[in-house]
């Protein structure tokens, strides 16, 4: 097998095997800012998503009690002020 061939088979196998799937959105998830973040989303963590996403929209917004002392707040926090950036 000559090289060319060999490179040419490493670039088509590289490009079909990165092909990115459509997430599907299912109905009665959770949309903040027309962004789904899912289904089955506690309410902490859905406020922390809210509250993240103003803080990356410009507006600081967070509940320290709520981020020092609730995992799920922070989490959600963290996941909205990362995927509303620039929205």
């Amino acid at each position: 097998m000559t090289y060319k061939k060999l490179f040419i088979m490493i670039i088509f196998l590289i490009f079909n095997g990165c092909k990115q799937e459509p997430v599907s959105v299912k109905e009665g998830g959770f949309y903040y800012h027309k962004i789904y973040f899912g289904k089955n989303i506690q309410k902490e963590i859905k406020q922390g998503i809210k509250d993240g996403c103003k803080t990356a929209q410009g507006e600081y917004t967070k509940s320290h009690t709520l981020f020092n002392e609730n995992k799920n707040y922070q989490k959600g926090w963290f996941i909205g002020r990362s995927r509303c950036i620039n929205q």
